[in-house]
């Protein structure tokens, strides 16, 4: 069965478009019979997805640092639960328990894992396919500093483009799935 690690938000943002693409996301995983690897939390983006998908019926696996792990804001109904002892702990779990990426709009936390597997995608220690649901255009100011990067000299062109980009779940889905066999 195909794992979709999520990275997404503990908050849901400004934009009610935010919750609506998570909800979107976790439906579409669950209606593909894809399995669900996220954070853990029951807070924010992250918590909509993993609900949408718990709800549609599909295998949901949060990966959670103990120091989270309490009623505020663990999901309760999770398939799985793996409690970790940090964040970079999480990180390697999900990474390695998943097929392919997708980053929500978020903050740091949610940045920072993205730019992990864009970091070992680019030094060829993971081939899975990235991508981002560029939800309200939020990810456009991001990839313009990636391509800042690119014309000052600190990055190469191919590995902003190995970030695949979509405004819909089921399109970035399919451009994923589509990568993942090629």
């Amino acid at each position: 069965m195909t794992r979709v690690c999520v990275f997404a938000g503990a908050q849901k943002g400004n934009n009610s478009g935010y919750a609506r693409a998570a909800i979107e996301l976790g439906q579409a995983i669950a209606e593909h019979g894809y399995s669900l690897v996220f954070g853990g939390g029951k807070v924010g983006l992250m918590g909509c997805v993993a609900q949408s998908a718990l709800d549609a019926g599909a295998e949901v696996i949060g990966i959670i640092p103990r120091f989270l792990a309490h009623e505020e804001i663990l999901l309760p109904g999770m398939s799985e639960t793996l409690l970790v002892e940090d964040l970079f702990q999480r990180k390697a779990k999900m990474i390695e328990l998943s097929d392919i990426f997708i980053a929500l709009p978020g903050g740091i936390g949610t940045l920072d894992e993205l730019i992990e597997v864009m970091t070992w995608h680019q030094l060829r220690q993971l081939s899975n396919p990235i991508g981002i649901l560029d939800t309200a255009d939020y990810f456009t100011p991001w990839i313009a500093a990636l391509r800042h990067s690119v014309e000052q000299g600190f990055l190469d062109q191919r590995h902003v483009d190995a970030i695949f980009r979509a405004q819909n779940a089921t399109e970035l889905l399919s451009l994923l799935m589509d990568a993942r066999k090629n």
